[in-house]
């Protein structure tokens, strides 16, 4: 039993995949934020467009 947690303690699987989770969270949020940001200015345009003409 004791090689077992001692193998198990040292296994770093687990916070491996909890840090991809983080980075890819991280990602997502910067993708959301930027296409949040580019819509405003294009939703802008639009309509400064639309109403020249």
């Amino acid at each position: 039993m004791s090689k077992f947690l001692v193998r198990f303690l040292k296994d770093e699987n687990g916070a491996t995949a909890v840090e991809y989770g983080l980075i890819v969270a991280l990602i997502a949020a910067v993708i959301v934020g930027a296409v949040t940001a580019i819509g405003t200015n294009l939703k802008t345009l639009f309509n400064d467009v639309a109403g020249s003409i």
